[in-house]
């Protein structure tokens, strides 16, 4: 297939300029076929519908994220498998963060259906045409209509874009513009030494000494808004509809959503709750390679936003922004309190709250975090990262796939490592892209001893840890991945937890042959089951889990499972 010039995606001459109208785009590389996609989808959908082309999927992409930013609707959008630099599955992986209700349609040649089959796990793919399609009556019409259908038939909006203005060393400009994207809440982001800020803050009647600015699509003008404000004026639900349900899920990663997934199609009257953001530190990954039946991987806010509308779908309620401060026994009830005083009960709860990354105790990271030092991936933080020198600290998959994402545009990585080698933290697979990769480089046996900055961070202080010598560094960024710890501190006094917080469940109660002191029942604990009968345990806040994906999702299902035996014994 010829390739053509990177050209921008412009809707379709012969289409009226009507945004209330729904888009259909089509992406091919070879101009000829790409006009002929357009010819075809005009003749028959042009009235009702907006056709939008474009010959590269670089340029597709820039068109969605354009669409999103004005709030327009994608019904569906059919991309060309051979396309040099980004193939049709790379192209319809990265649009589904962008519209994940559009549908999806792969353009493949005969010699590709088994790529084309194997993207109905990659993409979540709807169909795919084999070319040439003619007569379109018979081999394009008929699939379209039906995607249109369906489409129709699904929940879809328009997009309704939060405004926030705020500057690039504020930490908590930072934080609220990481807690809008990996709560898939769409919003456009102004700097406030930049007209449009500024006219946005004169707007609000503000100086810009108090940042971030936050307005909501209904006008609605927030300052320095804490989470749950934010998330309320945002759409997001934090508030339960009912005082007691049948399940209570604590924690929003993987083994939380597993566990609302499986709770609410099981027909248990189930609500999560989430203290900041669904996906936990799985959701802040760029690149989750080894997670079943995804081949070609998937990212951490995929996998979230999949599993989130997954639960919703099922009838799960999903609470954001929410802390939980403690948990009581009232009898047959589960009470499990917030921050705030109030309360829900349950028959049960499964605890999911995972891990969070430890703090860097060098002089100056506190002061200077969100400025330049950030925990975990901060993905937002990556596009200011493009031609500057960054460095990343931690040796595990989560520091080697943020390595990975982050060189795809900084001009170098460095990833600092306390040990003697990456292969005692990290997996192979990792390893082998990390020493490929020409950007990315590794120094082991060295610790960040300082950092330093006035407003943002400006050096580091890298001190070998065999040699003592410490070697100042310029640095504006630091992404830091140091091991974690579980948040379990609130459970103190009521769930049993081992000498590091994590929590103790099944044969690890009755390690010395006894029961524990507290427990009431006639029968061993279950084996995700705490010193608290109907109070599980899944995912990374459990002692010895294997600190994996797969591993978290499996535990919050098998959880599930134990709820309903303990539900029909009680």
């Amino acid at each position: 297939m010829a390739q053509a010039p990177d050209t921008a995606a412009t809707p379709d001459t012969a289409a009226t300029p009507d945004t209330a109208r729904t888009v259909i785009l089509t992406v091919d590389d070879d101009p000829g076929v790409s006009r002929a996609v357009a010819r075809d989808l005009r003749r028959r959908y042009g009235q009702a519908h907006r056709v939008v082309r474009s010959e590269s999927g670089e340029s597709a992409l820039e068109a969605l994220r354009e669409l999103k930013l004005r709030g327009e609707a994608v019904a569906v959008i059919l991309a060309d498998y051979r396309m040099p630099r980004m193939n049709g599955i790379e192209f319809l992986e990265q649009a589904l963060d962008i519209y994940p209700g559009a549908r999806r349609v792969l353009l493949t040649a005969y010699a590709d259906t088994d790529a084309a089959i194997d993207a109905i796990n990659v993409v979540d793919l709807d169909h795919y045409l084999l070319k040439p399609w003619d007569p379109p009556e018979e081999k394009l019409y008929p699939v379209l209509d039906d995607l249109l259908e369906t489409w129709r038939a699904s929940e879809h909006r328009p997009v309704l874009i939060t405004k926030v203005v705020g500057h690039r060393w504020s930490a908590r400009s930072s934080d609220v513009r990481e807690f809008l994207a990996r709560n898939q809440v769409p919003y456009r982001w102004y700097s406030s030494d930049e007209p449009e800020g500024r006219r946005l803050l004169s707007a609000a009647g503000q100086d810009g000494l108090r940042l971030p600015l936050v307005v909501t699509p209904d006008g609605t003008a927030l300052v320095e808004p804490e989470d749950r404000e934010l998330a309320a004026q945002v759409g997001l639900a934090t508030t339960p509809t009912a005082d007691f349900y049948d399940l209570v899920v604590i924690g929003g990663g993987p083994a939380g959503l597993g566990a609302a997934v499986y709770g609410a199609s099981e027909g248990l009257r189930t609500v999560l709750v989430e203290r900041s953001a669904t996906g936990g530190q799985a959701g802040q990954s760029s690149r989750i390679e080894n997670y079943l039946g995804f081949p070609d991987g998937v990212s951490g806010a995929q996998l979230t936003d999949r599993a989130r509308r997954q639960a919703a779908k099922f009838g799960a309620e999903i609470l954001t922004a929410r802390e939980v401060t403690g948990l009581e026994v009232n009898g047959a009830a589960r009470v499990v309190r917030f921050s705030d005083g109030s309360a829900i009960a349950a028959h049960c709860v499964i605890l999911a709250t995972g891990v969070a990354y430890r703090q860097l105790e060098a002089p100056g990271a506190t002061e200077l975090t969100g400025c330049g030092v950030f925990y975990g991936s901060a993905l937002t933080e990556a596009a200011s990262c493009q031609n500057h020198d960054v460095y990343i600290v931690g040796g595990a998959n989560s520091a080697g796939q943020a390595a990975m994402y982050l060189s795809r545009g900084a001009k170098s990585v460095t990833l600092v490592v306390r040990g003697d080698s990456l292969s005692a933290s990290m997996s192979h697979y990792l390893i082998q892209q990390v020493t490929a990769a020409p950007t990315i480089s590794v120094r082991t046996n060295t610790v960040v001893e300082a950092a330093h900055g006035t407003h943002q961070l400006e050096r580091l202080a890298l001190r070998d840890t065999k040699t003592g010598h410490v070697e100042l560094v310029d640095a504006q960024w630091m992404f830091v991945f140091i091991g974690a710890a579980p948040l379990t501190d609130w459970l103190e006094g009521t769930v049993l937890r081992d000498s590091r917080g994590f929590i103790l469940t099944g044969p690890d109660l009755t390690a010395g042959g006894q029961l524990p002191a507290d427990w009431t029942l006639d029968r061993q604990p279950y084996h995700l089951e705490t010193n608290v009968p109907g109070v599980f345990v899944a995912g990374d806040a459990r002692a010895e889990s294997a600190k994996r994906v797969a591993s978290a999702v499996g535990e919050g299902a098998m959880a599930v499972m134990l709820v309903h035996r303990y539900l029909e014994q009680s």
